[in-house]
């Protein structure tokens, strides 16, 4: 990965996001900020991107946007056109408002995700192959079983119990790495015994069932 971006997970409630375009590629990436308070832009828009704004703006996009973009968090580019869409990029660039562009050379992407119960993973080509990500995301969706969801839940339950005992950060961590690696703890809980290896790990911890 490069030095540019980072994997970074933020809550996304109170962004407030103006997307530009109300086609495919803007519903896609509206789905993705489900839950943050989304203006649209556009002449025309799909019936499911009304279900997902908090505002809609019907209305041709015009050519010198930043006067709508200053009120916002993140700017969203998703027409159909690249020269629409780099416009749009390089005037959040210069107003410093983060920014996604459909044709790429934003200063914000969008992952492909995979989640869990307890966990999330996102998966990123940083816009140089985007159907690799989702290639990634489906090969570790076989890869990934339960398993996982079984080990954190334990883990949460532990280390619960560990903050009332073991004040160190650093010790704590180091407690419920040892327990977390340990292999017939690893071996149980593989083997769908979870009760069991909730038993041992709480006996291995000094903790009572």
């Amino acid at each position: 990965m490069s030095d540019q971006f980072i994997p970074v997970f933020i809550n996304a409630s109170n962004l407030k996001i103006i997307v530009f375009g109300g086609g495919s590629v803007a519903l896609r990436k509206c789905k993705y900020f489900r839950n943050s308070k989304i203006t649209i832009v556009s002449k025309s828009i799909l019936p499911e991107l009304r279900r997902l704004a908090s505002e809609v703006i019907i209305r041709e996009i015009p050519k010198d946007v930043k006067t709508m973009m200053k009120a916002y968090d993140m700017v969203i580019a998703a027409t159909d056109s690249e020269v629409i869409n780099n416009s749009i990029r390089d005037d959040a660039f210069s107003m410093g408002i983060y920014v996604n562009s459909a044709h790429g050379g934003g200063t914000v992407l969008i992952p492909s995700v995979l989640k869990r119960e307890c966990y999330t993973v996102a998966v990123s080509s940083e816009g140089r192959v985007p159907g690799f990500p989702p290639y990634v995301v489906k090969r570790l969706d076989s890869f990934l079983g339960e398993e996982y969801d079984y080990m954190l839940s334990l883990m949460v339950e532990i280390r619960g119990r560990a903050k009332k005992v073991i004040k160190s950060q650093r010790e704590r961590s180091e407690f419920l790495r040892l327990i977390m690696y340990d292999e017939e703890v690893q071996s149980l809980i593989e083997n769908r015994c979870v009760e069991k290896a909730r038993a041992v790990a709480l006996k291995k911890g000094g903790f009572e069932c």
